[in-house]
């Protein structure tokens, strides 16, 4: 009973995902503005779309869908909120960690999302420019708002290297 409990808490206090909102489109001032939950779907989707053959499909999803898991607790921390990289990293592994504890496959899961951190693959990589490029392709459509939100583009360019990304980022 007990174990069913903390199962229950564990995927309640996850999908508190779909209800932080993207802090760099609050800061732009975008209305009505994504949450982290749907920035994750749009990387997946791109994973799915865009995989290469020679690129674990499966792994690369459950990379996208776990890549921002831990703002659940952290927040959605961007370089203009101040936090030190490595302060941002160790509170992100903790909650992380946390969020995970209890569940049974805890150690497969935070192996996927710490090796997406770590660039530690060619699927993390891969997951990495597609988070970027959902960036890109969320800054055009709510550039349709009237905002300029051309350093978000800028931001996706900067580490986007395959060509095919570059150019559907807008570059």
């Amino acid at each position: 009973m007990d174990h069913h409990r903390d199962l229950r808490e564990a995927l309640l206090e996850a999908i508190r995902l779909k209800e932080l909102q993207r802090t760099g489109w609050v800061r732009a001032g975008v209305e009505a503005p994504e949450s982290v939950a749907a920035h994750s779907w749009g990387v997946a989707w791109l994973v799915l779309v865009l995989c290469p053959r020679h690129i674990d499909l499966e792994r690369a999803l459950a990379m996208a869908v776990l890549h921002d898991l831990a703002e659940v607790r952290t927040g959605d921390l961007t370089p203009h909120c101040g936090v030190p990289p490595d302060q941002k990293s160790t509170a992100e592994r903790r909650a992380l960690r946390g969020m995970l504890g209890g569940l049974p496959q805890a150690s497969q899961l935070y192996g996927l999302w710490a090796e997406y951190e770590d660039r530690g693959s060619i699927e993390a990589r891969f997951v990495r420019a597609c988070d970027k490029l959902d960036m890109a392709l969320q800054a055009a459509r709510y550039g349709e708002q009237g905002l300029d939100l051309q350093e978000f583009v800028d931001s996706a360019l900067a580490e986007l290297d395959d060509p095919m990304m570059r150019m559907l980022a807008g570059g």
